[in-house]
């Protein structure tokens, strides 16, 4: 579905041994198929882990407005991420090998969050949470990280849905390793730039 252009890194290889795609190629082939993209490549992977997550945070940061405050906030954001954060995932896995990979970072850290955070306000205050500013910023702050630490996972095969995916229950079992990876990817990423210099 997605076209390699002429003038694409040769030298850059997804994991199936094809030319890795650029970010423009990447978000050019979603806008023109969407479907294919975003709901035959459906990540419920993403969907199901972020509900949870999504809504146990919202439940302790409301905690303090009561207990039922606090569990109509989880159930809010529990429906809105199932509903979702499929759709996020699917953009984030089908730009795991587009390079390069800071703009692909930038994309789905900033790009995405942005979009996703403002359908997440916009139902949080429809349905009125009770600590709304609190609950995006801390909400904001989760995103940027998981969003990133999604990306880098799906470049290593991992909560990837479709024939080059596992099961969830063997992704899980490469978290601590992943984790560990991405903790360390920023020093990592450093000291490799720094040889290549010199």
């Amino acid at each position: 579905m997605l076209e390699v252009q002429p003038g694409m890194a040769q030298a850059s290889r997804t994991p199936e041994g094809t030319p890795a795609p650029s970010v423009a190629n990447v978000l050019v082939a979603i806008v023109r198929h969407p479907g294919h993209y975003l709901i035959a490549h459906w990540n419920w992977k993403s969907a199901v882990t972020s509900a949870i997550v999504r809504g146990l945070l919202f439940f302790f940061t409301n905690l303090s407005a009561g207990f039922s405050a606090a569990s109509w906030a989880l159930l809010l954001q529990f429906v809105y991420r199932a509903a979702t954060s499929g759709f996020w995932g699917s953009f984030t896995q089908a730009l795991r090998t587009a390079r390069p990979h800071w703009l692909a970072a930038l994309t789905v850290g900033v790009g995405l969050t942005g979009f996703a955070h403002l359908l997440e306000f916009l139902v949080a205050w429809l349905g009125d949470t009770a600590e709304l500013k609190r609950s995006i910023i801390v909400s904001i702050c989760f995103t940027v990280i998981s969003n990133l630490f999604n990306l880098y996972v799906m470049q290593r095969n991992a909560l990837v849905v479709g024939e080059h995916g596992d099961s969830l229950t063997r992704d899980m079992a490469r978290m601590p390793g992943l984790i560990a990876g991405f903790v360390a990817w920023p020093f990592t990423s450093l000291g490799k730039r720094l040889r290549q210099r010199q």
